[in-house]
C-alpha cells in the first residue's frame, strides 16, 4: 500500500531549533514542507537557503501560509510565552500540531493548549533529549527493571547560552552574541526568557519519564541573579517525592557546549534505584551501570535509535500514521507533570518558599 505524503509547514522562527526541525521534516521520504512562515522574514532566510525551500512558499503571514499551503502538520517555534497564543492560532485550521520544548510558560498555558485542539488532532511537545541515544537506552534499562525502583534522578543541563549556537548547532562569535542578547527573548523575563524556563523542562519531564510518571510533593528552587539581566543564567530546583529526593539544575555558560565538549559538571542523568544506578550523559553511545551483582561502574553500549524513534518529525507521523498514542516526555501526561514541576520552581524561585503541588486530578 502506498504511503500517504504528509504536508508539514513551519510557522513562527522565535526558536532556532525550527531549522533543525525542518531539516528533518525535509529528509523524511514521507514529507513535502508545503509552506513557512514568520514575521521577520530574514529569520527564514537560513532555512530556505539551506533547504531550498521555493519562495513561493515562504509566507510573512500565518494565515496566507495555512490557507494556501494547507499543511496536515504544524511546526511552532514561538518564544515560551506565546506558545498558547500561537496554538491558539494555528489549531481551528484543523491541523496536527509540534511544538517545540517547553511546553509552556505556565501550567495554565499548557491546560489552554491542549483544550484549543481540535477533536481528533494532535499535540505534540518535543524534546530533543528524548531522541538522544544515552537517555534512551538509560530508560530501557529503569523500565526494563536493571536498578530496581527509581528513588532520585539528578540532572545538570545547559550549554554556554542559548545565542552561542543556531540551527544544526552552527556557532556563533562572541560579538554577535553580545549584538543579539538586547533583542532576544532568550533574556526578556516577559517572553518566558532564563535559563530555568529554558532548561529546567528537560530535567523535568525526562525526570518524570524515568520517575514512571509519578510526581513529586513539593519542589524548592533557587535562581542566581545575574547583574544587567532580567533572568536568570543557573537554577538548583529539588523535587520531593515520597521516595526520595531528585535535583534539576539549570546552566547557561557552561565552559564548553555538550555537543561539542562535556563541560564540568557534564551535562546528563544519574539516576539511582533499589537495585543499582545508571548515568545517561548528552551525546555519549553509552551508558554507566552499577548493581548489586556488578557494583563496579561498567559501560552498556546505547545504540543509535531505530525508526521510527530517531528523530521528532519521524515519530510524530509514525504515531499519526499508526493511530499509535504518542509515549514518553513528548506525551501530554508526561510533559504536563514536567510543566507542574516547573511552575512549582518559579512559585519558589519568586518567594523563596518550598511550593506544594496541587492534589492531582482524580485523586482522593
Amino acid at each position: 500500500m502506498k504511503k500517504r505524503t504528509w504536508r508539514v509547514a513551519g510557522i513562527n522562527f522565535d526558536h532556532f531549533h525550527m531549522g533543525d526541525l525542518l531539516r528533518m521534516a525535509s529528509e523524511h521520504p514521507h514529507v513535502e514542507v508545503v509552506g513557512i512562515s514568520d514575521e521577520q522574514p530574514a529569520r527564514m532566510e537560513e532555512a530556505v537557503r539551506k533547504l531550498g525551500i521555493p519562495r513561493d512558499r515562504v509566507f510573512g503571514d500565518h494565515r496566507a501560509c495555512l490557507e494556501k499551503a494547507r499543511p496536515d502538520v504544524v511546526i511552532l517555534c514561538p518564544a515560551a510565552s506565546r506558545h498558547g497564543e500561537w496554538v491558539s492560532k494555528v489549531a481551528p485550521h484543523g491541523v496536527h500540531v509540534m511544538v517545540e520544548k517547553p511546553f509552556a510558560g505556565s501550567l495554565k498555558e499548557a491546560d489552554a493548549m491542549v483544550k484549543a485542539m481540535p477533536k481528533g488532532k494532535t499535540l505534540m511537545i518535543n524534546w530533543p533529549l528524548q531522541w538522544v541515544r544515552s537517555h534512551r537506552k538509560a530508560h530501557q534499562l529503569v523500565a526494563a527493571g536493571a536498578i530496581g525502583e527509581v528513588l532520585n534522578v539528578w540532572h545538570f543541563g545547559g550549554n554556554r547560552g542559548p545565542l552561542w549556537h543556531g540551527a544544526d548547532k552552527d556557532a556563533k562569535t562572541a560579538a554577535q552574541v553580545e549584538a543579539e542578547k538586547p533583542h532576544s527573548w532568550f533574556y526578556q523575563k516577559r517572553h518566558g526568557g532564563g535559563s530555568l524556563l529554558d532548561y529546567l523542562g528537560y530535567g523535568s519531564t525526562l525526570g518524570t519519564w524515568y520517575h514512571g510518571g509519578r510526581r513529586p510533593i513539593d519542589v524548592t528552587a533557587v535562581v542566581d541573579q545575574p547583574s544587567g539581566l532580567e533572568v536568570d543564567e543557573h537554577s538548583i530546583v529539588v523535587a520531593r517525592y515520597a521516595h526520595g529526593l531528585s535535583k534539576f539544575e539549570t546552566r547557561w555558560g557552561t565552559f564548553t557546549d555538550p555537543w561539542n565538549i562535556q563541560p564540568q559538571p557534564r551535562c546528563g542523568f544519574v539516576i539511582a534505584g533499589t537495585e543499582g544506578t545508571v548515568s545517561s550523559y548528552d551525546y555519549d553511545d553509552f551508558v554507566t551501570v552499577q548493581t548489586h551483582r556488578k557494583p563496579t561502574p561498567h559501560a552498556v553500549a546505547a545504540p543509535p535509535p531505530r525508526a521510527p524513534h530517531r528523530n521528532p518529525v519521524e515519530y510524530l507521523l509514525h504515531c499519526l500514521g499508526t493511530g499509535q498514542p504518542l509515549e514518553g516526555p513528548v506525551s501530554l501526561p508526561i510533559s504536563r507533570i514536567g510543566q507542574e514541576i516547573v511552575d512549582a520552581a518559579v512559585r519558589s524561585a519568586a518567594t523563596g518558599r518550598t511550593v506544594r503541588l496541587a492534589a492531582a486530578k482524580g485523586a482522593a
